[in-house]
Order: structure tokens, then C-alpha cells, then sequence
């Protein structure tokens, strides 16, 4: 069955609380904040911090009630200490440590992209290391091979902007919107992907990417021709990065030697990106894995599963843990 455990995730703009018995989980309730900030055109940090506020408590007591949980019934409460936005950061694992306190319960800090990692478990509750793992997100873009359970080493990263950065500014070039990914993905299915060549980022490390000069040749060519078609250069910019990303991630596979690749983060529910995959996958003969769309975004089951796993090896975190803004994924210890 493994650990009965309380995740709660406010890393950004969504305020999460799930309840996960090993890697099946019982209860996962999301608030989310887009339509709030949807006017500023992205997330303001002090806004998100409030709403966090005002969330948390029913949060927790929906995931609680959703999952049928006393609890005395608990074995850990998971909290992500970072990296994220101090603030929105700062309420769930004061909600973490005050939980903790009053019902005697083992705090165990996550680190949120091991969270993300950990989404791809509960998808696949028989996958286990060693693979190769393609974190895609709006802030991370990173490719991490993975040896064992909390051992990582992260073989390549962005240079400049996260995928789902470029996503969000692109979007905002373009007048699509916020957020970016789901409003280029909508448009870029009635364009055609051919009809721009753009360029896919030269770095000296072929683990590693960069989106900025894609996003600038997209500037450049909406400030030469207004009129374009904006469906085909959606189509184009989309097909640009998933060909970025599936250039990696063969690169990866083929040096680690590895057969399995699991994607997570919220960029990996982007369609094309997952057709591309597919087809390597296929003429590879390599193992594939995303999480299910409910799984992509920020999410509390995520980090309840990767709290279970940490529990379960005894690394739990003490009331004077940490939140942190920045923090790599590779050689961490959140246990102080």
C-alpha cells in the first residue's frame, strides 16, 4: 500500500492539497489562479501570495474530505520548499508546519521539480529508475538523468528562457494572451508548421537549450509583416520547439545508454510535443512516458508521491526547514 501522506503545493499560482497512499492517489484539489491573473498578462507574486491566504484552508479540508482521511490516519505531510515564488511559498509550508505541530506528523520537504519527477510515478506506478527525464515547465527546462530514487544529475538545462517562458512571451507578442502555452497550441492547430523556418538555438552543450533567439526571430518577423499569418507562425514556433526538445532528448538517450524517458512539468501536455516524442519514441524502439493532463501542471499528488518516497528512506524535514527561491535539483538536502 505504502505511506499515507498530505501534499500541499503553493509554489506558484496554484494553491494544491492531495492525499496519496504510495504512488495511487486518494484526493487531489487544485484552486488555480489564472483567471485572476490573466489581466496583468502573467503572475504577480504579491497577488498570488493573498490568494494563497485566502485558499489554503478550504483547500485542505476538500483533499481531506475528498479522500476519506482522519488525520491520525497520516503518515508524513509533504510540503515543496522550493524553488518557486517566497511568498506563495511561504503559506503552504507555514500550513505544512502548523499541521505538523498539532497532529504530530513528520514534515517532509520536496523540492518541486522532484515533484514533477514524481508525477511521472503516478502515471506508472511499476516504472523505476534508471531513465532519462525531460523537466519542461514555465520556469525549468532541464534534462536529468535519474540513477536511483533522490539521485540526479542534471545533464543539461536553458541557457535563457524556460520553454514554457518562451511559450508566455511569445503569446504576449503574438496578443494571444496569458497563459501562452494553451492559447498558441489552439491557434498553431490551424496553421502550418512549415511555413517558418526559425532558428533552434546554438549551445556549446548539446544537453543544453536556448529560447531566446527563436522568440526574438518571432518579434522580428511580426514587427516586418503585421498582416502575417499568425496561425502558421504559431504552428512554426511550436513545431520549432518540440523539435528542440526531441534533439535532447535523443542526444540524452543515446549518450546514457538508457531506453526510457519519462517528460513532466506543464509543457509536457503540450499536444505536438507529445506527437513528436511518439514518433521517436517509435523509430527508437525507446519507452516513452507523460502523465496524464491532470498531472502536468502544479499539483499537491505529485508532491504527497515524491513525500511518500522520501519518508519511506527516512529524509524528513525538521519545523525549521527552509523555503527556498532557487535551488538545483541535483545533490540537495532538504532534511534540516
Amino acid at each position: 500500500m505504502g505511506p499515507r501522506v498530505l501534499g500541499i503545493e503553493t509554489s506558484c499560482d496554484e494553491t494544491a492539497a492531495a492525499v496519496v497512499v504510495g504512488r495511487r492517489v486518494l484526493s487531489s484539489v487544485v484552486a488555480s489562479q489564472i483567471d485572476l491573473h490573466q489581466r496583468f498578462g502573467g503572475v504577480v507574486p504579491e497577488v498570488a501570495a493573498r490568494e494563497h491566504v485566502l485558499s489554503i484552508n478550504s483547500v485542505l479540508d476538500q483533499a481531506m474530505t475528498q479522500a476519506g482521511t482522519d488525520w491520525a490516519d497520516l503518515d508524513a505531510i509533504a510540503v515543496t520548499l522550493g524553488p518557486g515564488l517566497v511568498g506563495a511559498l511561504l503559506t503552504g509550508v507555514t500550513a505544512a508546519k502548523t499541521l505538523s505541530l498539532l497532529h504530530g506528523k513528520p514534515l517532509v520537504g520536496v523540492h518541486h521539480l522532484e515533484g514533477h519527477l514524481y508525477s511521472t510515478f503516478l502515471a506508472e506506478p511499476d516504472l523505476e529508475p534508471p531513465f532519462v527525464c525531460l523537466l519542461v515547465s514555465g520556469g525549468h527546462t532541464s534534462v536529468v538523468r535519474v540513477d536511483d530514487h533522490g539521485v540526479y544529475k542534471t545533464l543539461g538545462q536553458t541557457r535563457d528562457d524556460a520553454v514554457g517562458e518562451a511559450f508566455d512571451k511569445v503569446a504576449r507578442l503574438m496578443a494571444l494572451g496569458y497563459p501562452g502555452g494553451p492559447a498558441i497550441q489552439q491557434l498553431a492547430a490551424q496553421g502550418d508548421p512549415h511555413r517558418y523556418i526559425l532558428p533552434r538555438g546554438t549551445v556549446e552543450n548539446r544537453f543544453d537549450t536556448s529560447f531566446s533567439g527563436l522568440k526574438t526571430a518571432v518579434a522580428r518577423l511580426l514587427q516586418k509583416d503585421p498582416q502575417l499569418d499568425r496561425a502558421d507562425l504559431a504552428a512554426s514556433f511550436e513545431w520549432t520547439v518540440a523539435e528542440i526538445l526531441a534533439q535532447r532528448v535523443q542526444a540524452a538517450l543515446e549518450h546514457t545508454g538508457l531506453t526510457t524517458l519519462v517528460v513532466a512539468g506543464g509543457v509536457s501536455a503540450n499536444r505536438r510535443l507529445r506527437e513528436r516524442f511518439a514518433q521517436l519514441a517509435q523509430t527508437r524502439s525507446w519507452r516513452f512516458i507523460f502523465p496524464p493532463l491532470s498531472l502536468c501542471t502544479d499539483n499537491a499528488a505529485m508532491i504527497a508521491c515524491a513525500g511518500a518516497e522520501r519518508w519511506r528512506r527516512g529524509q524528513v524535514s525538521g519545523l525549521n526547514a527552509q523555503i527556498f527561491s532557487r535551488c538545483s535539483l541535483d545533490n540537495y538536502d532538504l532534511t534540516t
